[in-house]
């Protein structure tokens, strides 16, 4: 799949922005600041509801509007689809696909797949534990997007749990009326988390392999990477392993025994202490755990094979013709030496279209810059066509990239509830984490 047009109102720094892209490789070239990353991270908004940069949508509204406008159209195949979005601070996103009546925002979960390399990927391996659950949650929803709802449930419950267990903790009451409310509660936060859970344990099993063979791509060294889910609900004298073979059933009754072993604890501090909220995926190089002990090297490589498994894992889960996801990678070349950036440059052009973020013409490796490639100029506010080395092949009976789409439209009847801004732009998090993506 690729995008073949974006348009933007009052996003970041755009006021206004029409491009037409193409399939292949585009670069975009500018000094640092211009708005080239502000470019690419709307097509990956438009994919994932969020940001890899911010943890909210506010700072993609340009200051002194009232929202934002993100608009692509995706060509899959002989398909194409038009996704607008309307994204507001106070109010819930609007979301229309094929300009026709309103939808709610997980409905436009993977309609567009992309896969983002960035400098702040290296917290993949050094950093908390909540940017690996994002990393996670957000790569199992765009592969299957019925989980958003299961983390919207959990998000929820959790923090009705919490509320519950605060107020009883302040209050030093813990009646019969408050067991059965916290009962009622365990049970909804066991349910979407053994859906959470589930489908993280899944896509685990799919993306080690995937991963692994990134790195020995990157690196052509001796060292596999080795990925674990650590389970905050699992006993610490059970076995780890059995966790691979349970049912969402399983990891239901698992939840809910975990709530009775740390009953008191969360009372005395008021916040649940179990459930995927505080769960983590370990990364280890042979038998040693990245974070902490790899090399400034090892790390990249390591944040590098996660993205680049990421898209391996995409494609094999669906083969079929225009389904690869975009990869886009944001300033990452510059902070890559020369072999890395070799590497990464000849593995990268395997995807249908590959959207390029640069500060000078010198960061982008020979391997693609001796290929077929488009350059757009990016200045403050604007971009510009400077150099176009492909034709891009029309398939017949569309209409041309080259066409503009016509101008986003803002309805003001409003028929979404504020509560349509749900979890699709937000990970199953550890409160103390919050925040940590800004």
């Amino acid at each position: 799949m690729f995008v073949d047009h974006l348009s933007l109102l009052d996003f970041r720094t755009y006021a206004s922005l029409d491009l037409a892209l193409e399939r292949g490789l585009t670069v975009f070239v500018g000094p640092n600041g211009v708005g080239k990353t502000n470019v690419v991270e709307a097509i990956d908004w438009a994919a994932n509801l969020s940001s890899h940069r911010v943890a909210s949508d506010t700072p993609l509204i340009k200051t002194g509007s009232e929202r934002a406008i993100v608009r692509v159209r995706i060509r899959r195949a002989t398909q194409q689809t038009v996704l607008e979005f309307e994204l507001n601070d106070r109010r819930a996103n609007r979301v229309q696909i094929n300009r026709a009546a309103p939808v709610r925002a997980r409905e436009a979960v993977g309609v567009l797949h992309t896969v983002v390399f960035s400098p702040e990927d290296l917290t993949l391996v050094k950093g908390d534990p909540g940017h690996r659950r994002k990393f996670l949650d957000d790569l199992a929803t765009s592969m299957r997007p019925v989980l958003a709802a299961a983390r919207g449930d959990y998000e929820r419950a959790l923090k009705q749990r919490n509320a519950l267990l605060k107020s009883a903790r302040y209050s030093r009451q813990h009646s019969d009326s408050h067991q059965a409310t916290l009962t009622v509660w365990n049970e909804q936060l066991a349910r979407a988390g053994a859906a959470v859970m589930g489908a993280r344990l899944q896509l685990l099993k799919a993306l080690e392999p995937e991963v692994d063979r990134a790195y020995q791509q990157l690196t052509d060294g001796p060292k596999h990477v080795k990925l674990r889910y650590e389970c905050s609900s699992l006993d610490p004298s059970a076995d780890v392993a059995a966790l691979e073979h349970f049912s969402v059933e399983d990891l239901y009754e698992l939840m809910l025994q975990a709530f009775e072993r740390v009953a008191r604890q969360e009372q005395e501090r008021g916040i649940t202490l179990v459930g995927p909220h505080r769960d983590d995926m370990v990364i280890s190089l042979g038998d040693t755990p990245a974070k902490g002990y790899a090399s400034h090297g090892e790390t990249w490589s390591t944040a590098l094979a996660l993205r680049l498994g990421s898209w391996y894992v995409h494609v094999a889960d669906d083969p079929n013709e225009g389904a690869a996801p975009v990869l886009i990678l944001d300033d990452v070349f510059a902070e890559l030496d020369a072999r890395r950036r070799q590497k990464l440059a000849q593995l990268v052009q395997q995807a249908e279209q590959v959207l390029v973020t640069a500060a000078v013409d010198e960061d982008l490796p020979a391997a693609l810059r001796e290929n077929p490639h488009r350059v757009v100029r990016v200045s403050p506010g604007q971009v510009e066509v400077t150099d176009s080395t492909t034709a891009l092949e029309q398939v017949p009976g569309e209409q041309s990239p080259s066409e503009d789409l016509p101008a986003p439209q803002v309805d003001e009847e409003r028929d979404l509830s504020a509560g349509e801004r749900d979890a699709t732009s937000s990970s199953v998090q550890d409160p103390r984490d919050q925040g940590e993506h800004g």
